[in-house]
Order: C-alpha cells, then sequence, then structure tokens
C-alpha cells in the first residue's frame, strides 16, 4: 500500500481519528502512513506501532 495514498473517510473510525489527533506531535511524526491508516481504520496494528504507542495503549 502507498504510504501516500489519501485516506477513505468512510472508513475512518471517528474515535480512533479523536485518539490519533490527541496524541503528542513528536509521536505522530513518526507514524508511517500505513501506520497510521491501519490505526485509523480499525486494522491489525503493526508490531511498530504498538511499540510506538506502547505508553499510550490501555491494556485489556
Amino acid at each position: 500500500m502507498d504510504d501516500h495514498a489519501p485516506l477513505d473517510p468512510e472508513r475512518i473510525l471517528p474515535e480512533r481519528m479523536s485518539v490519533l489527533r490527541s496524541l503528542p506531535v513528536d509521536i505522530k511524526q513518526q507514524l508511517s502512513g500505513k501506520e497510521a491508516r491501519a490505526f485509523l481504520y480499525g486494522e491489525e496494528l503493526p508490531d511498530e506501532l504498538l511499540e510506538k504507542l506502547k505508553d499510550y495503549i490501555m491494556k485489556e
């Protein structure tokens, strides 16, 4: 998947967008397009993304 492909607004989960917007700028700048799409679309999160978000994810 192209890291620069536009997001599909119909697939974005609004609650995920809110969470993404609330992250610190330095964390958001580290995310690849593929990672951001996986997060926003509710797909399985890549290990690299889980590592970047480890301080912000609550374990169930």
